[in-house]
């Protein structure tokens, strides 16, 4: 009787010193979480769920990170405080953004392209019935004083355009809604999305990167620097966030989606469900290279292929050295791909 009252004494004294140990443990790991913040270039919404969802549900963390999303917006330029060391890592627009950090001497580097296709379109009215992008020559085309610098000059180059019908664009839909023959550039993760709410029309959607403008975007960048000193922080960093958007493309994106409504209270259900569609629909986040070798991919072959039809566009200069503006050291190794669903 005595020694089984000392052997329960002592397994129940053993049990407390193991759920102690295991406390302690868990404390420790919590603790050597790697600390790292990511800017955004504009505020919480569906373009950015990915990354979002990496947080909510614990994909960071299960990859050793703590991360803290630091949104932009159009007062806010996360890419300065990447540049001087106060975030590690930020989201550039497209592969442009590269190709001019190298031009003057940025020391900041495109390690991964969570979108294989820019989102960048053209809406038209349905009345029109245009459906290929030399149909758009003859219209009043709405563009903004970016898109007038960047995807409208290759536009010339490959496709003739002239700027003699273009207007601006100020991010308001109702000229082009007011306009017939017109188009509007947008996203078509979103323009379209405001049209049709706006005007009681389905507008019709001309994706650039269906036509040649076969620049990445979407990417990660972070500094030289910090490749150099912590390749395996920046790894983790991109191999939890290629898992966090196909959670959020193909998987549960509530938690993701959740985040993204308190950091950004205007974004609606509606908007973020019609985002997700559309970016599975226009394979803008997984299609052509990512199938084989996971969201994120990038090429030599593609990015040199949009080096040289932006040179033949006047938009960047033949010899800057675009190869230093990124790097496939961190990509292309399949990460995920077990999580697309079979066809």
């Amino acid at each position: 009787m005595a020694q089984s009252l000392l052997s329960r004494t002592l397994m129940a004294a053993l049990l407390v010193l193991g759920g102690s140990l295991a406390g302690m443990a868990s404390g420790a790991q919590a603790q050597t979480l790697d600390k790292v913040s990511f800017g955004t270039n504009w505020v919480a919404e569906a373009e950015h769920g990915g990354f979002f969802q990496a947080v909510a549900d614990g994909t960071y963390k299960r990859y050793g990170l703590d991360v803290t999303i630091v949104p932009g917006g159009p007062n806010e330029n996360n890419r300065m405080l990447l540049i001087s060391g106060k975030i590690e890592f930020f989201m550039a627009a497209n592969t442009l953004m590269a190709f001019d950090a190298v031009a003057n001497n940025v020391p900041v580097v495109s390690i991964a392209a969570m979108f294989q296709k820019d989102p960048q379109v053209f809406l038209t009215h349905p009345e029109s019935r245009i459906t290929k992008l030399e149909e758009l020559k003859p219209l009043t085309l709405f563009v903004s004083k970016e898109g007038i610098s960047s995807y409208y000059q290759w536009l010339k180059s490959e496709y003739g355009f002239s700027e003699k019908n273009v207007r601006p664009y100020t991010f308001n839909p109702q000229p082009f809604i007011a306009t017939a023959q017109s188009a509007m550039q947008g996203y078509v993760t979103s323009e379209p999305f405001a049209v049709e709410r706006a005007a009681g029309f389905k507008p019709g959607v001309i994706l650039l990167a269906d036509n040649g403008f076969n620049t990445y975007s979407t990417l990660i960048e972070t500094r030289r620097d910090l490749i150099e000193s912590k390749p395996d922080l920046v790894q983790r960093f991109v191999d939890a966030s290629i898992i966090g958007w196909y959670n959020y493309i193909y998987g549960d994106n509530s938690a993701g989606n959740a985040l993204i409504k308190k950091m950004n209270p205007e974004m609606t259900d509606d908007l973020l469900s019609y985002s997700v569609a559309k970016m599975k629909e226009y394979g803008i986040v997984d299609s052509g290279d990512s199938v084989d070798k996971g969201i994120g991919a990038m090429t030599e072959e593609r990015i040199t292929s949009f080096f040289d039809k932006m040179v033949r566009a006047g938009v960047v200069k033949p010899t800057i050295d675009y190869r230093k503006s990124y790097t496939t050291r961190f990509v292309n190794k399949g990460v995920g791909v077990d999580l697309r669903p079979k066809q």
